[in-house]
């Protein structure tokens, strides 16, 4: 199989004031600069309660979380500020995972909902993404009226609403999420006698993971657990589980779950401190959810990432993969256009609809412990269940996103891979919506001609983007 994608969404990290301000996970860049500054924040709070709350009451609510970044704070202030100027009420979460803000938005009944993080960029990123008042994210035609407003008022100011909101603070937002989470897992301590490895990613998580682990009766390690507003992410979390997959295997622990900077993914590692990955996890869930007659259509939701091993493999019990484009707001989509009720990514986003509306790295994490003590199996005896197509990825640095197509030495690139893969593989090129890259994406039956076809295609476009 062959296949050529582009995604040519906006980088908000790339952004010039005329180009676009949301990319495919809200407004992103470096902190102190473009969008990403207390000014810009200040007006961009206005935009988002005017277009946010314009159906609701003037004493609407929004519910405003944010990771450990040491830039939160003040783009945390600005934010509600502006907010409050156009005359919603602000509730501060304080430091809270993506996904508990996102149940906080529902269970306080706010008009929307809004997280300060850059998700698994380095601590010198932020950003901002919004929830509807559902908890889900906002679409597409949302956004673009946000950013209108936005844009007008920076031409031509605004004068502060006749009643200004208030600012209040949600002192026990830690507490509602981690009875949240807790809800995912049978009552009492259906972990007791099993020892959890759980990074923290020194993010948003470091709190509420340990505890909830805690509660189900799990001996926790706690790794990255000591936020200093630079060191989120630093070596540690979703993106580096070397650290992780060590002191599973040093403690001898049953079960190891890595969280990126927001908790709103994660990747798992087994009790031989074997890496499990997004699409793994989907294999495992699925396959428990459709026993038990609990997946909807016997169909899953993932995207043109993940591996064909994990397609196949679910093909052969009746399951069905449908794919979306990268993102997990477009597996949301999917999910919700097909009543889907699990979907997710190689990267760890998981979305299972049985326990919330967006990914949520810890409760995936409690799902498929669910799934383990259940069977009274180890991960290891359920991960493994495919043989996944060898897969490289990589990521190449661009100063600028010109449409793929329009290169021609990178076209001539992913012809020449196409041609020795024939039907026996797939190429993926996309621009990242939230950093300045290019990814490439090789699958196929021969290590060979995968890594052969990923160094051609990426040194093409280093020759032409670079």
């Amino acid at each position: 199989m062959s296949e050529v994608q582009a995604s040519q969404r906006g980088d908000a990290a790339s952004s010039a004031p005329s180009e676009k301000l949301f990319g495919t996970d809200g407004v992103r860049g470096r902190a102190g600069r473009g969008p990403l500054t207390a000014a810009s924040m200040l007006v961009l709070g206005r935009a988002a309660a005017a277009t946010l709350a314009a159906e609701s009451p003037s004493t609407a609510k929004i519910v405003i979380g944010k990771d450990t970044r040491a830039s939160g704070d003040v783009l945390e202030a600005a934010l509600a500020a502006g907010m409050c100027a156009a005359g919603a009420d602000v509730v501060l979460a304080g430091v809270l995972p993506t996904p508990g803000v996102a149940a906080l938005t529902r269970e306080l009944g706010a008009a929307a909902g809004a997280v300060l993080s850059a998700s698994h960029n380095p601590w010198e990123d932020n950003g901002v993404k919004f929830f509807a008042a559902d908890g889900f994210k906002l679409p597409d035609a949302t956004e673009s009226a946000i950013e209108d407003a936005y844009r007008r008022a920076r031409e031509s100011g605004d004068d502060d609403a006749a009643r200004p909101g208030r600012i209040t603070t949600a002192g026990d937002a830690v507490e509602r999420y981690a009875s949240h989470a807790r809800a995912v897992m049978p009552v009492g301590r259906p972990l007791e006698g099993r020892r959890v490895v759980v990074d923290c990613a020194h993010g948003a998580g470091y709190r509420v993971a340990p505890l909830v682990l805690e509660r189900l009766g799990a001996s926790v390690d706690a790794l990255a657990v000591a936020p200093d507003g630079r060191n989120i992410n630093d070596g540690v979390g979703a993106l580096h589980t070397d650290g992780l997959a060590a002191r599973v295997r040093e403690l001898g622990a049953d079960f190891g779950v890595a969280l990126d900077g927001d908790a709103d993914r994660a990747i798992l590692v087994d009790e031989n401190g074997t890496v499990v990955d997004g699409d793994r996890v989907l294999g495992i869930l699925a396959d428990d959810l459709n026993e038990r007659g609990a997946l909807p259509h016997a169909t899953v939701v993932a995207t043109v990432m993940s591996n064909l091993g994990l397609e196949k493999s679910l093909a052969a019990k009746g399951i069905v993969l449908e794919r979306a484009n990268v993102g997990d707001r477009y597996v949301v989509e999917r999910m919700r256009e097909g009543g889907f009720r699990l979907g997710g990514e190689q990267s760890g986003h998981v979305i299972a609809f049985d326990y919330g509306t967006t990914g949520d790295g810890l409760v995936t994490a409690l799902a498929v412990l669910s799934v383990l003590v259940r069977r009274d199996a180890r991960l290891s005896e359920l991960a493994h269940a495919f043989e996944p197509y060898p897969q490289r990825l990589e990521g190449v640095r661009v100063t600028h996103k010109p449409a793929i197509d329009g290169l021609p030495r990178v076209r001539a690139a992913i012809a020449a891979a196409e041609a020795e893969l024939a039907d026996r593989g797939r190429v993926l090129v996309r621009y990242s919506g939230t950093e300045p890259l290019a990814r490439v994406m090789v699958e196929g039956e021969d290590r060979a001609v995968v890594d052969r076809s990923v160094d051609s295609i990426a040194d093409a476009l280093r020759e032409e983007l670079t």
